[in-house]
C-alpha cells in the first residue's frame, strides 16, 4: 500500500467571522492511499481551537506511513493514532479503498440500505446585522439556517434580521464558546421569539456544568465539548444533542460509533464539518443519514469546490457514488 498527503488551501467565498477568529481561506490535507488499481483518498482540516495544524496533520500520517511500510487496516489505524484530523483523513482514504476493493460502495458498506438526500444548514458569520440580513435573503435555496453569535451585543439584533429576512426557515444559533450563563439568559427570550430550534456550544467547555441546572427552553447541542467517544462518556446532561465532526472524532470509524451511543443514551445527533470540500462532506454525509440536523455546507462557503462535488439543491445536499466511496477503482 502507497500513502501519499499533501497540503491544499481553498479560498472563502467571503470572510467568514466566528468568535475569535475569521477565516478567508482554508488550509486541508488530502490523503490518497494505492494498492494496486485500488485507490483511496480523504480529506481533514484537522481541528484548529485544539492546536491541529496541516504541517502536524502532514507529519502525522508520515510518521504514520513509516510505522506501517506494509499498510495498515482501519482497526491499526485507531490504535496507532489518536482523534483528530491525520487519522480522519486516513480514515477516509481507507474507507474510500476498502468500496474500490471490493466494488461495493462505502454507504452500503456503512450498513445502509438506500441513501436519501438531507436538508442541510446554511451557515452565516458573525457579520453585523444588515450584512447577515442580506446573507439570509440571498440563501435562497435554504430550509435550515445556522448564524454564528459571539456574545458581543449585536446577537440580538441579528438574530432578529435573519428571521425577518427568512420567516420560512429552521433556525438555529453558535455560540462557538463565546457567552457566559448570564449573557446567554438575557439572549434566550430573543431566541425563543425567533423561533430558534437550536442553540450550539454557547459557554465555553470547562464551563459545560452550569448547563446543568439552565432550564433551557430551546435545545443545547455540544460541539466542542465533544470530539469523540472518550468525551461523549463524560458529557454534561444539560446537552440534549452532539455535533459529531469527522475531523474532530478521527474519522468515519468512530463517528458512525458515536450515532449508536449518542442514541443509546438519548441524545439527539447533528453532523457539521470544519469547512472544506465535497470530499470532506461525502464521509459526513454517510452520518447524516442518520442524524437529526445536518450542517455539510463547507463547500457553498468556498470561492470553488473540488470536482466532482456534492449536489445541492432545494436546501439539500446530495453526494453522488462519484464525489468518494463509490465502490469503482
Amino acid at each position: 500500500m502507497q500513502i501519499d498527503a499533501q497540503i491544499e488551501t481553498w479560498p472563502l467565498a467571503r470572510p467568514f467571522r466566528i468568535t475569535g477568529r475569521t477565516y478567508h481561506a482554508i488550509e486541508i490535507v488530502v490523503v490518497t492511499v494505492r494498492d494496486g488499481d485500488h485507490v483511496g483518498r480523504g480529506e481533514a482540516a484537522g481541528v484548529d481551537y485544539l492546536g491541529e495544524t496541516p504541517a502536524a496533520m502532514l507529519a502525522t500520517i508520515e510518521a504514520t506511513r513509516a510505522a506501517f511500510p506494509a499498510g495498515l487496516t482501519r482497526a491499526q489505524l485507531h490504535t496507532h493514532l489518536p482523534a483528530g484530523g491525520a487519522r480522519n483523513a486516513l480514515d477516509c482514504a481507507l474507507w474510500d479503498l476498502e468500496a474500490a476493493r471490493s466494488a461495493t460502495p462505502a454507504w452500503r458498506n456503512a450498513g445502509i440500505a438506500a441513501l436519501k438526500p438531507c436538508v442541510t444548514v446554511w451557515t452565516i458569520g458573525a457579520d453585523a446585522p444588515d450584512l447577515v440580513e442580506r446573507q439570509a435573503a440571498d440563501f435562497a435555496e435554504a430550509r435550515a439556517i445556522k448564524l454564528k453569535l459571539t456574545g458581543d451585543g449585536e446577537d440580538a439584533a441579528r438574530v432578529r434580521a435573519v428571521r425577518a429576512a427568512r420567516p420560512d426557515v429552521w433556525l438555529g444559533v453558535d455560540g462557538n464558546r463565546g457567552f457566559t450563563l448570564a449573557a446567554l439568559e438575557r439572549l434566550m427570550p430573543v431566541l425563543v421569539d425567533a423561533r430558534v430550534a437550536l442553540v450550539e456550544q454557547p459557554l465555553p467547555t470547562d464551563s459545560d456544568a452550569l448547563l446543568n441546572d439552565f432550564a433551557a427552553p430551546i435545545p443545547i447541542a455540544a460541539d466542542e465539548s465533544v470530539q469523540d467517544l472518550a468525551s461523549l462518556e463524560r458529557l454534561a446532561r444539560g446537552f440534549s444533542m452532539i455535533n459529531i465532526k469527522l475531523d474532530k472524532c478521527g474519522g468515519l470509524t468512530e463517528a458512525l460509533a458515536m450515532v449508536e451511543l449518542a442514541r443509546a443514551r438519548g441524545l439527539g445527533v447533528m453532523v457539521g464539518n470544519m469547512l472544506g470540500t465535497s470530499l470532506a462532506m461525502a464521509p459526513a454525509f454517510i452520518i447524516g443519514q442518520f442524524c437529526d440536523v445536518v450542517d455539510l455546507d463547507g463547500p457553498i462557503l468556498l470561492q470553488r469546490d473540488r470536482p466532482p462535488g456534492a449536489i445541492y439543491r432545494d436546501g439539500t445536499i446530495w453526494c453522488p457514488d462519484t464525489v468518494w466511496g463509490g465502490g469503482a477503482s
